[in-house]
């Protein structure tokens, strides 16, 4: 019975560390949300650039008239709405945790390969008691904080993914060794 009231008996928390401190514990949480966002956000990126390079490589065209007529009327704009809604631009909620703004999807094509670039814009997070402060005032000319100020605050960021494709090779049914 003793240990119960010795544990009775203590005093609490003082209420003002707890009230001093929550604030902190907000900021914290809000970046590690922010972090994990960008996180999924080039997770997202990979799978997405791999599905667009390989439906560009195995749909697209070898010949002049279909790359300049099938291939960018259709086959472009389809692959960049399809990778848009996989990474949320059609639901409001992911483009908010997201922080997106835009995508762009860059085809260049060569003689041997392809480059596809896929960049995702984010909108600045504008966390608002942290950007209501002059950026020369709390970086005082160090680059990496005006970098991360600029992020936060004022104009948000991009995620790239580039992926290069070979030329559509479907398997011929036979070919002879010496490769004539």
């Amino acid at each position: 019975m003793k240990p119960f009231l010795c544990i009775r008996n203590r005093k609490g928390q003082a209420t003002t560390e707890v009230v001093l401190l929550f604030p902190v514990f907000v900021i914290f949480i809000l970046f590690i949300i922010k972090i994990f966002g960008l996180l999924v956000l080039s997770q997202k990126m990979e799978v997405a650039g791999y599905y667009a390079a390989r439906r560009f490589q195995l749909q697209s065209h070898e010949t002049d008239y279909y790359q300049r007529t099938w291939d960018k009327r259709f086959l472009e704009k389809d692959i960049q709405k399809k990778v848009e809604k996989y990474l949320g631009f059609d639901n409001a909620g992911m483009r908010k945790f997201l922080s997106l703004n835009k995508l762009v999807l860059d085809i260049n094509r060569s003689g041997t390969w392809t480059k596809m670039v896929l960049t995702a814009r984010t909108k600045a997070p504008r966390i608002r008691f942290l950007c209501k402060y002059n950026k020369d005032r709390v970086c005082e000319r160090d680059a990496k904080c005006l970098k991360g100020y600029a992020f936060l605050c004022e104009t948000g960021g991009e995620v790239s993914v580039i992926k290069y494709v070979g030329h559509n090779d479907r398997p011929n049914p036979y070919q002879r060794p010496e490769g004539k």
